[in-house]
């Protein structure tokens, strides 16, 4: 194994750097694309493996669960290891993990391997961010937060329409296979170019806090239960559901003692006394929310109600993604040169509700992709004016090892906030659902000229094709329900974005009352 290095010499210069930025980003990207890339194939999956749709949910639940769980134990686990060796052991987990999903003969061995793969992943995150910024020199770090942020932002994106390709013209196991050989060369180039901090004293086995690790997984695990079949179960009526929701409570509470009081914490909560760090969780549980919402609802919209295909609905986000690649660098230079990230960040926010008020305003059962383009476009701007100063703004005030911790915060409340967000929206769109449907029939009076008018046409046109006159009007009044049910599936599309707008409009105010941070973020001596 290679001699600790002194922390100055982390950072790298020209190839060596770039390699190392390229193997960080390509970790973080196959990670953040395995998460949204199974969305598309949970039908194909379905059937080849003869499960039901709860069955299926499981394969995203599973991996969501570990990504969580390890996220805020990944600075603490790099010190145990030593970095290079737990990023190599992560990504090598990660790509036998993948292996055996694609080869999965039930449902339940690919749920099993996709909680495992996610364990391997959810520490490519967290430790690609440190591996990358501390590769760059103080001055740069804007940058090095801009160039990891186009690889997190870009993926969710890119999952949809790349997994829908595979499924397409393949089959559902090489969604899988595909992070394969990628996997190996990360591993390799990871083993060659990457270097490891000097880190602490190694705790020994009976000092490991396992308490702390059993909470912790307790907590999370029944959080991201509850969120992700809280709808399908009815929520607090489901008994499951309901024990479920006190073990979380009673596992975060019991968490929070352990780790305030036990000597070797495996979650550093003190790091939270940071006033900037505070305000940089809550926006990145927002951000989350935002950012892995309307990566979920677009595609269900233009899915579900344009009847559009899984390939072409994933396309429709790439200019978005684009344009947060194209911004980035732009938004790390302004930070590097001075520009108060309070105020990027409430822009970024502003730019967010302009997003989501304009596509409540264009919303229609027959909309096309060139009316979602430009608010796409605008939804890009909000990410990139986000992603950036809250990363740094969150960090600004910390120092050496505390900077892995705040990392990890900030990372495991973007996902949190994203399964949140996810839940809320399902949730919604059902009860939003079944009120306006109740509305819009209220409005339907059988004696009215309109709709005897609208009965018959569609029963002579039923007619014509050869049906009965009673056939005929049963379909007739089948195509009136179809209609209102699109109907209200679309006002309640629109009410989701305006409270979603609402949501980031509220955010302003509160973002610009921080307190400035420092502009440049010392993250050298971070995250053993």
């Amino acid at each position: 194994m290679s001699k600790p290095v002194v922390q100055e010499d982390l950072v790298e210069y020209g190839f060596r750097r770039t390699i190392i930025t390229i193997t960080a980003v390509l970790c973080a990207l196959l990670e953040i694309v395995d998460t949204t890339i199974v969305n598309v194939a949970l039908n194909n999956m379905r059937g080849s493996l003869g499960a039901t749709l709860t069955d299926v949910a499981w394969v995203i639940t599973a991996y969501a669960i570990a990504n969580v769980i390890v996220i805020p134990m990944t600075s603490w686990l790099s010190q145990q290891f030593g970095r290079r060796n737990y990023f190599a052991a992560s990504i090598i987990i990660f790509t036998v993990a993948s292996f055996m999903c694609g080869n999965a003969d039930n449902i339940w061995e690919l749920v099993a391997f996709r909680f495992i793969q996610g364990l391997g992943g959810g520490a490519l995150l967290v430790t690609a961010q440190t591996i990358i910024t501390e590769s760059y020199p103080l001055e740069k770090r804007g940058m090095a937060q801009a160039i990891y942020g186009m690889g997190v932002i870009v993926g969710p994106t890119l999952g949809p329409p790349l997994g829908g390709y595979i499924v397409d013209h393949f089959s559902w196991p090489y969604i899988f296979y595909i992070n394969v050989p990628i996997g190996v060369v990360a591993t390799l180039l990871t083993l060659t170019f990457v270097r490891s901090p000097k880190y602490g004293e190694k705790l020994k086995a009976n000092q490991v806090d396992w308490l702390g690790i059993g909470l912790l997984a307790a907590f999370i695990g029944a959080l991201q239960y509850i969120l992700e079949h809280g709808q399908q179960d009815d929520w607090f009526n489901d008994s499951t559901i309901s024990t479920l929701a006190v073990i979380s409570f009673l596992g975060l509470f019991f968490f929070i003692w352990r780790e305030l009081t036990y000597k070797y914490p495996i979650v550093n909560l003190s790091v939270l006394k940071d006033s900037n760090l505070k305000v940089g969780v809550i926006m990145s549980f927002i951000m989350g929310f935002g950012l892995y919402g309307t990566t979920f609802i677009v595609p269900i919209y233009t899915q579900s109600i344009l009847g559009w295909t899984a390939t072409d609905a994933g396309l429709l986000l790439v200019p978005s993604s684009i344009t947060v690649a194209i911004f980035m660098p732009f938004i790390g230079k302004m930070i590097q040169n001075g520009v108060p990230q309070t105020y990027l960040v409430a822009l970024g926010f502003l730019s967010f509700f302009i997003f989501t008020y304009w596509m409540h305003n264009i919303m229609t059962p027959d909309t096309g992709a060139e009316h979602m383009f430009w608010p796409l476009i605008v939804r890009g701007i909000g990410l990139g004016l986000l992603f950036v100063p809250i990363t740094t703004l969150s960090l600004s005030n910390l120092k050496g090892k505390s900077i892995g911790e705040g990392a990890a915060f900030t990372g495991m409340m973007r996902q949190l906030g994203g399964s949140f967000g996810i839940a809320i929206i399902t949730t919604l769109i059902a009860r939003f659902g079944q009120s306006h449907r109740v509305n819009l029939i209220a409005h339907l009076d059988p004696t009215r000229v309109e709709v005897q008018n609208r009965l018959h046409g569609l029963q002579r046109g039923f007619m014509s094709k050869g049906f009965s006159p009673d056939v005929a009007l049963q379909k007739a009044y089948k195509v009136l329900d179809f209609g209102i049910t699109k109907q209200s599936s679309v006002l309640s599309y629109m009410d989701i974005f305006l409270y979603l707008g609402l949501l980031f409009l509220f955010c302003i105010p509160f973002i610009l009352l921080v307190k400035k941070g420092k502009k440049k973020v010392d993250i050298s001596e971070a995250m053993h």
